[in-house]
């Protein structure tokens, strides 16, 4: 057994807790706020069991050409936030060209067919299930192209990886959710995943559950990380071993103990609305890019990504997202009076980082998990609590990579 201190409470670091506290160990972990509160509670809610391929960036030349002109909604960018981080946009793009993106979802895919098996015993032992939903989510499909691709990509899924969906056209979607207000050509029913009406709540409980099991959760700066003999401190916290799973500020941490970790920072949004008859699943209207989810708190409008330093008070994608959720709801006012804002990490071979740390004796990475972190959290988690344990970690993940 060994006393261990991991460094973030959103969904990787809790996780990473409970894995390590299953397997014996004693844990601490460090988070200057409350746990779940950052990036962790900012998603639309989805433990996704279809999404087999990471997100790669747009390259077809009319994507590129309306990103370039800023008209497009997946992603927008202003001038500072892309020069702070050309290089690692570079890598991206290069990396989402068709032999990258394959090898990133050969690894990729078997990470993300495990969520739902990862995230159950969590969610039972955590007394969760209140805000767990088990019947998938809708992607919908406005217009007749967009239906004939995502029949392709159905198939695709399916023949690839075994990812069952239920393709359906307009007149079943109505039934299905009857709240749709507008005729759409169809839909994609992605009934494995399972959606949560508080990302939130559900790393609180996880945190909860993780404290009554013995383990300390503690308000420390983990930014005072640094080694005493053999071991790591902060504050007055120690340990035998060190995870940094700080999401995007895991990068800045780990430039002190030499290991510089590229990443894109894609910023996102989300705002809630009243609605008196809410969607009976999260709608993705991706040719808006946009999510729409029904949460305790009202319907969450959660947009795609942003390349920015610096938040804006009113994004674009949020009200171009709201315009596409009035079009397909009878949705009300806003029900807070700024958006939400946070960073998605993600790392430009669109894979997390996941081991030992070069030349650090005890010191790991568990972090980079892109859009996905809320999902992933409890499948990384087992592969960092093994590693630690001395079995074999995943090649692929390896923070090593980055000294090559």
């Amino acid at each position: 057994m060994a006393e261990i201190l991991v460094l973030g409470a959103g969904m990787v670091g809790v996780t990473t807790g409970l894995a390590l506290q299953a397997r014996g160990h004693q844990v601490t972990i460090v988070e200057r706020g409350v746990p779940g509160r950052e990036t962790s509670y900012g998603n639309a809610g989805l433990i996704q069991t279809e999404a087999v391929e990471p997100y790669a960036m747009p390259l077809a030349p009319g994507a590129l050409i309306q990103i370039a002109l800023g008209r497009g909604y997946d992603v927008k960018w202003n001038v500072g936030g892309l020069l702070s981080q050309l290089n690692a946009v570079w890598t991206y793009a290069l990396n989402s060209l068709p032999a990258g993106h394959r090898r990133a979802t050969l690894t990729w895919g078997k990470l993300i067919r495990q969520s739902t098996d990862r995230h159950a015993p969590l969610v039972a032992a955590a007394g969760a299930d209140n805000i767990i939903r088990r019947h998938g989510y809708i992607e919908v499909h406005r217009t007749p192209a967009r239906m004939e691709k995502a029949r392709v990509t159905a198939k695709r899924f399916m023949d690839e990886f075994g990812v069952e969906a239920k393709l359906m056209d307009g007149k079943a979607l109505r039934a299905l959710e009857p709240a749709i207000k507008i005729e759409v050509e169809g839909a994609t029913h992605w009934a494995d995943a399972w959606t949560c009406s508080d990302p939130g709540g559900l790393v609180a409980a996880y945190a909860a559950l993780f404290e009554r099991q013995g383990g300390r959760i503690v308000n420390a700066d983990a930014g005072d990380l640094h080694r005493v003999g053999n071991g790591w401190q902060v504050d007055e916290h120690t340990g035998e071993h060190a995870v940094v799973a700080l999401g995007p500020w895991s990068p800045m941490l780990l430039q002190r103990f030499g290991l510089t970790v590229p990443m894109v920072f894609k910023r996102g949004y989300h705002r809630h609305y009243h609605m008196e008859t809410p969607p009976n699943h999260p709608i993705a209207d991706f040719g808006n890019s946009v999510v729409l989810s029904p949460m305790r708190r009202g319907l969450r409008i959660a947009t795609a990504a942003e390349l920015t330093s610096h938040p804006r008070l009113t994004p674009p994608q949020l009200k171009h997202g709201e315009k596409a959720a009035r079009e397909l709801f009878d949705i009300g006012a806003p029900v807070e009076a700024e958006p939400w804002t946070g960073r998605r990490p993600c790392i430009p071979d669109m894979l997390p980082v996941i081991g030992r740390v070069p030349d650090q004796p005890n010191l790991w990475a568990h972090f980079g998990h892109g859009h996905q972190g809320f999902t992933l959290g409890p499948v990384t988690a087992e592969i960092i609590a093994d590693e630690i344990d001395g079995k074999q970690g995943w090649a692929e993940l390896q923070p090593a990579r980055f000294k090559r």
